[in-house]
């Protein structure tokens, strides 16, 4: 349903930062829990993004990049834990959260799209 990949690209290169991060902060940082919240939440964008791509109808497509706009927000809401409690510093915070906003927005741009066709 996705035309062109763009959001499933971003989306994995992300899931990817996003699992370095993750073994960078347990391994460095000594940092196990909000970690997972950040592990989990970031890769689990890809994963819903690849789930609207086999979607079924128009809603299942909606309902998966839904889920994956919100699993953005709370990906950034690990990130700025993170940052604020010390155990990744501005710079890295800056650029990957940077990342999660612009797929949230392609991602909510694709939802607004697909919302609208469906009323």
């Amino acid at each position: 349903m996705i035309k062109e990949n763009a959001l499933y690209d971003k989306s994995y290169s992300f899931a990817i930062r996003v699992v370095k991060a993750y073994q960078y902060i347990i391994s460095e940082k000594k940092e196990f829990v909000l970690s997972k919240q950040l592990l989990r939440s970031g890769t689990s964008i890809g994963a819903n993004v690849a789930e609207a791509n086999g979607a079924i109808s128009d809603a299942d497509f909606s309902a998966k990049i839904s889920i994956a706009y919100k699993e953005c927000l709370e990906t950034k809401y690990w990130l700025s834990l993170l940052k604020d409690t010390g155990y990744i510093d501005q710079k890295t915070f800056e650029s990957v959260h940077n990342d999660a906003d612009e797929i949230a927005k392609i991602a909510y741009s694709i939802l607004k799209k697909t919302r609208m066709k469906n009323s």
